[in-house]
């Protein structure tokens, strides 16, 4: 118990992310000459090349605001209005009656779940906030890390996505069979995607490939089972390709946008992540009716509920689901332990939600926010921005079966089954983002440093008030004065 306890404050001790909260900077820490028109353009493009970085990366458009802003307010830029839409951040900042507002607009052209680079944007923005580093040095530092190749190979990504979808399908009950199966599935999509986003080819094609590829080997077994001795039930092994497909969306930052009030970034993300949903969908129906042609069927609906692994398979397995995922979005190894912590707890807070019946949104909801702030506390000791906790601790958990249910449905004419079932889908997407949210906001709450309790920002001077020491006169031998200790401190007359 001590050596758990000492791990436990290790992963929540009392340092923030930075992105945690941003606080604005009590004064120049390298005040610019607001005058000098290419220096106030330095700072204003590293501000947004920032903001860029986190925009692409999922962060929420309130976060990424704050972030760009309080870059600007750190090298004297204090008075700036920001707006970050879903693809563009524009920063104007007034310099004072007499000279023109100064202003710069980013395009945010890619959607990149590199999570190397968002943490180096972090340790970036912490440098910027407490050490004199100069707007020159920091353009040269982000460039660096921007610029840097993946920490490890991409055949090593490939392999956590495979191990992901392995996981989630012994999450859905199936055995070693559909775990190998969902595996190589998988490598297939991604190499197959890899190889169609090196062409240009839209994102919404690569998830309709995707699906088609993740449908067709289990119609396919399922047909041929009895020849080949084996029983394996489709919905797994569809249900974790969906998942893995679903899993680099920005469900979280579409709904954050939505709470904290960036209606407009929310509504395209979430347009975003219907497209790209419906993109599966479609993917996984023409796989179905292809296969269809050829012979080979699917069972009914109702043949394919089954229940979730037990609880001591089901933990573990999110556990390295949700650290699989962080390995293949190019997480550091010091967040590795923070994501797989992240995925045990919310699944079993799950799990436990299950056994009480009160449904499968109420309780992912419930599972979402233990994430969300788990997460926000083991984030500060591992360096890490707590969207990488949060969107790996509750992969695992989005709603990959209640999509194919639905979809299956619409498409064997059970019309009622497959809607229900598409709208609770939503709604289990929903609940986990929100609670995400609420998870954070209260990491935020409950617990910050020491040092920005005491100073806001940044570690200011400390007076130390020694005590005086009197000394007093009195005479000594032959008439002469001379000085005597006397006490000191507080009451010394």
């Amino acid at each position: 118990m001590v050596r758990f306890s000492e791990l436990l404050d290790r992963l929540t001790g009392e340092r923030l992310a930075t992105v945690d909260t941003v606080l604005a900077a009590p004064a120049p820490l390298q005040p610019i000459d607001l005058t000098d028109d290419p220096q106030v353009a330095e700072v204003l493009d590293l501000a947004v090349r920032i903001g860029e970085v986190l925009l692409a990366a999922g962060t929420s458009a309130m976060d990424t605001a704050e972030q760009v802003q309080f870059i600007a307010a750190t090298y004297g830029l204090a008075r700036t209005d920001v707006d970050v839409t879903y693809n563009a951040i524009r920063l104007s900042a007034h310099r004072g009656p007499t000279l023109p507002p100064a202003s710069t607009l980013r395009m945010v052209h890619y959607r990149s779940m590199d999570f190397t680079r968002l943490a180096a944007v972090d340790r970036l923005t912490r440098r910027i906030r407490r050490e004199m580093v100069t707007p020159r040095e920091a353009h040269e530092a982000l460039t660096a890390l921007t610029t840097a190749p993946h920490p490890y190979n991409r055949w090593i990504a490939t392999l956590a996505w495979s191990s992901m979808a392995a996981m989630i399908s012994v999450m859905l009950g199936g055995g070693v069979l559909v775990a190998s199966v969902a595996f190589l599935t998988t490598t297939v999509i991604d190499r197959v995607n890899r190889v169609l986003n090196r062409i240009g080819l839209p994102f919404f094609f690569q998830q309709v490939m995707g699906g088609i590829i993740a449908a067709a080997p289990a119609a396919t077994l399922y047909t041929f089972q009895d020849q080949l001795g084996v029983d394996i039930r489709p919905s797994q092994i569809i249900a974790a390709g969906v998942i893995v497909l679903l899993s680099g969306l920005s469900l979280v930052g579409s709904v954050q946008d939505a709470i904290t009030g960036a209606p407009v970034t929310a509504a395209a993300r979430f347009f975003e992540v219907v497209m790209m949903t419906g993109g599966i969908i479609a993917g996984v129906g023409i796989s179905l009716k292809v296969t269809s042609l050829f012979g080979s069927t699917l069972p009914p609906t109702n043949v394919e509920i089954t229940a979730l692994a037990p609880m001591p398979v089901l933990v573990p397995a999110a556990a390295f689901a949700s650290l699989s995922y962080a390995l293949a979005c190019y997480a550091e190894r010091r967040a590795l332990p923070a994501a797989w912590l992240g995925g045990a707890f919310g699944a079993l807070v799950f799990a436990l939600a299950a056994q009480t019946n009160i449904g499968p949104v109420v309780g992912s909801a419930l599972a979402a926010t233990v994430v969300g702030f788990a997460g926000g506390l083991m984030a500060r000791r591992a360096f890490t921005p707590p969207l990488i906790v949060a969107v790996a601790g509750i992969t695992p958990l989005l709603p990959g079966l209640s999509i194919y249910r639905g979809l299956y449905g619409l498409l064997d004419d059970e019309v009622v089954v497959g809607l229900s079932s598409l709208l609770a889908a939503f709604g289990i997407g929903c609940a986990l983002a929100a609670g995400v949210t609420l998870g954070e906001w209260l990491a935020r709450k409950v617990r910050r440093p020491r040092i920005l309790r005491r100073t806001d920002t940044l570690r200011r001077p400390v007076v130390i008030r020694r005590p005086v020491r009197v000394r007093r006169r009195r005479p000594g031998p032959g008439g002469r004065m001379q000085n005597v200790p006397g006490p000191s401190g507080p009451g010394t007359p």
